[in-house]
Parts: C-alpha cells; structure tokens; sequence
C-alpha cells in the first residue's frame, strides 16, 4: 500500500491512470495476488484509486484526495526522520541543520 501511495504522490501513477492488473503488480512486487487485491480494496476504501466495472483500477482524479496522501505520507517520513535523530542524540537544531544541507546539497555535514 505504501508503495502504491508513493508512486501516486511523486506522480509515477497520475491521476486517472490505470493500475495494473492484480496478477501483474504481484509479479512486479513478488507478493500473493490476494495481497494486492486486498490492497487495491483498502486503496479503494480510502478514496485513493477507483475500481471501474470491467475496466480495472485507476488513480483518484480527486485532486484533494491526492493532496491529503502526499501529506500524510510526508508526516509519517518527517515522524520517521524525528525517531531517527533522537535515536541518535542529534537535537532539533542540529537535526534542522543536516536537513538544511542535505537539501541545498552539501551532504549531511558541516
């Protein structure tokens, strides 16, 4: 699901674009069909793709829909990047630092 979701947000998957087959996306991803159907399911239940009668499964043409995933995947990679740095001791202004950096490219150093 994360991986279907980050495909959207970066725009790999436009919206209104066609997923693939079930039996596909299980091959790319090497998982169980039912896994993906599962996960089409739960897309679908969060209002990110639509499933279209005979036609497949296709992203959200919901501009707001795909809006509120980005963010939402950003929040959970900043919270990630949060546990990390406090894992490590950094604190909040030297954390800001080697974001600032790692941005601007200059690497994570000083």
């Amino acid at each position: 699901m994360d991986h279907i979701s980050q495909r959207i947000c970066r725009g790999d998957l436009a919206p209104g674009e066609k997923l693939p087959s079930v039996r596909t996306m299980a091959v790319e991803a090497g998982v169980n069909p039912n896994t993906v159907s599962r996960t089409y399911m739960e897309l679908e239940r969060e209002k990110i793709v639509e499933s279209r009668r005979g036609q497949g499964t296709f992203v959200t043409e919901e501009k707001q829909v795909i809006e509120k995933l980005r963010k939402s995947q950003a929040a959970v990679q900043a919270d990630r990047f949060k546990s990390s740095m406090e894992q490590l001791g950094i604190d909040k202004e030297t954390a800001f630092q080697l974001l600032n950096n790692t941005w601007d490219g200059n690497g994570g150093s000083s």
